[in-house]
């Protein structure tokens, strides 16, 4: 069959309807759907603009204080832990720790001095202990030796 004459159309945009001269204001758009009169119909105003009023982001308080990059966090374990996890004591060290799941891989260690060691020697490696912890694993006859990373 193909194409017939009655289904030719010119190209989109190509013909615009004529305007309705001499019938008032609304035939013709006007305001561009900006309203009437106000600023907003006149010019385009900053969205966060308030009127004058203060702005938002500059009532509210500006961030205080400062986060150092390089801050090393450790992963602590009490004493009172240590016992419960070793009950028979000796060589317990950052990977001891890791096969019992109690720290990652990635994490530093620090031995923190809350419990008692009830008479178990330890031989601890860690990357810091605390004063306590530190007193009361030499005061059970053990030791406390810092590794590096």
């Amino acid at each position: 069959m193909g194409i017939r004459i009655h289904d030719l159309r010119p190209a989109p945009g190509a013909k615009t309807t004529k305007p309705r001269v001499g019938r008032g204001e609304a035939s013709k758009g006007k305001t561009a759907g900006r309203g009437t009169k106000g600023t907003r119909a006149r010019k385009t105003v900053p969205a966060g603009f308030e009127g004058g009023q203060m702005p938002l982001q500059m009532r509210l308080p500006k961030l205080k204080g400062f986060k150092p990059h390089n801050k090393v966090v450790f992963q602590v374990v009490n004493l009172d832990r240590l016992v419960e996890l070793f009950p028979e004591g000796g060589q317990v060290g950052p990977e001891e720790l890791i096969e019992k799941g109690v720290l990652n891989r990635k994490e530093r260690i620090k031995v923190l001095g809350q419990g008692d060691l009830e008479g178990v020697k330890f031989d601890l490696k860690a990357h810091a202990f605390s004063g306590s912890a530190n007193d009361k694993i030499t005061a059970a006859g053990g030791t406390c030796e810092v590794v590096a990373r």
